[in-house]
């Protein structure tokens, strides 16, 4: 195997584990986060466990030479003439949202026997908005984001031999450069201004001007960079509106909000919903918007990295979220909690961020609304801070960010 290829162990278990089931595999995740790359090695896995390469059939509809099996019966033709009577069959079908009437070929092959299919998709309108419709019931969804701090920290460690001395902070700020598998072969700022530059305006001109057919593509550029700039702030959009009509640009409520959405959908942006502690009910007009990968402020934002705090904050909730959260944003009485992230059994935990706590009044204020939460689930306050890194305080964990990223 290359060492251009970062193996993405949680994501190759997932695939493992639904292994020849019942389902089709979908797989999903803003450009660039690594799917396709995620499938080769999964083949490779396969051949090594001496699967046959004639049992195994990969398509990238993004591959020119493909361009004609963009059509559905084409396709359906096609792979039917390659399938092997009486062995398991693996179909790869990369960036499926280039074929039309794609789930007319899945179906039809997920009714034969011996025919194992997996997908994988840029557009997230396409492939999780209308899923539940398209395959109802007969797929299960890998959602994926680019690296974690864990793969990049084992990475970079094992390209300098363990040589490379950074501090906790540093390596973090190392970290929120990009996490884009990619970035991790590119050695200078330039390079890699260059190349995110590029994964910018593929998904705002392909994923995002195609898909919903936008004329002003000015004003969508101002909205994804004022949601840049508020990361970690909730969200108001009467503040947007006005902002822009500030800067000579009258758009309206709704324009905003559709291009909100199609940057959701794209898997550039995600929402956390607000949810009250007391009321126990989430508020669909209070929410806070991420990005998939800090490192794309720098070129949206002048001075992208004034925002440490925020950036770090960003960085948790991806990981929240990579660990198989469903994550909100806790409300309670006039304080917040940074995160609170429920797993697949409804247990929760409360996570507050906080840059640096080393002044008590700080460390007070971050302490306040988790100290307010009476209930059994565990709390933590998570920081960069160097003096006194790890404590507790009657039941709430401190611990720094570097240490929990690398530990599940």
């Amino acid at each position: 195997m290359s060492e251009k290829f970062i193996k993405r162990v949680e994501y190759l278990d997932f695939l493992k584990r639904w292994q020849e089931k019942d389902v089709i595999k979908v797989i999903s995740g803003v450009r660039r986060s690594g799917k396709s790359t995620l499938l080769k090695l999964f083949v490779n896995q396969l051949i090594n466990e001496d699967i046959d390469s004639d049992q195994i059939q990969v398509i990238n509809f993004e591959d020119f030479e493909n361009q004609v099996l963009r059509n559905a019966t084409t396709l359906y033709q096609h792979i039917k003439s390659k399938l092997i009577p009486k062995k398991m069959n693996y179909i790869f079908l990369d960036e499926i949202q280039h074929v039309s009437e794609f789930e007319k070929v899945v179906d039809s092959f997920y009714v034969m026997e011996n025919v194992d299919v997996y997908m994988t998709g840029s557009n997230a309108y396409f492939l999780s908005g209308e899923l539940a419709t398209l395959l109802s019931g007969r797929y299960v969804e890998l959602k994926m984001l680019p690296l974690s701090f864990k793969e990049f920290y084992a990475w970079k460690n094992k390209k300098q031999s363990g040589n490379l001395k950074l501090s906790k902070r540093e390596w973090i700020n190392e970290y929120a450069k990009s996490s884009f598998p990619y970035t991790l072969f590119i050695d200078d700022d330039k390079t890699l201004a260059d190349y995110l530059e590029g994964i910018y305006s593929t998904i705002l001109l392909k994923d995002v001007v195609t898909r919903i057919g936008v004329k002003d593509v000015d004003t969508l550029e101002r909205v994804t960079q004022y949601l840049a700039s508020i990361i970690g702030s909730e969200f108001v959009s009467k503040t947007v509106q006005n902002v822009l009509n500030t800067n000579g640009k009258k758009t309206s409520h709704e324009t905003i909000g559709r291009f909100i959405n199609a940057l959701e959908e794209t898997m550039f942006f995600y929402k956390a919903r607000q949810y009250n502690i007391r009321g126990k009910r989430l508020l669909d007009t209070k929410f806070k918007y991420y990005l998939v990968d800090v490192g794309l402020r720098n070129i949206l934002l002048s001075d992208a990295k004034e925002e440490a705090g925020h950036i770090l904050e960003n960085i948790i909730y991806l990981e929240l979220l990579r660990r198989g959260n469903k994550v909100y944003v806790g409300k309670i009485d006039k304080y917040e909690i940074d995160f609170i992230a429920e797993n697949h059994v409804k247990e929760k935990m409360y996570v507050q961020v906080a840059l640096n706590t080393e002044n008590p009044n700080t460390l007070e204020r971050e302490l306040r609304p988790l100290q307010m939460v009476n209930d059994q689930y565990d709390k933590y306050l998570i920081t960069l801070d160097e003096f006194q890194p790890t404590a507790n305080y009657e039941g709430i964990k401190k611990i720094n960010a570097f240490d929990w990223l690398l530990n599940d």
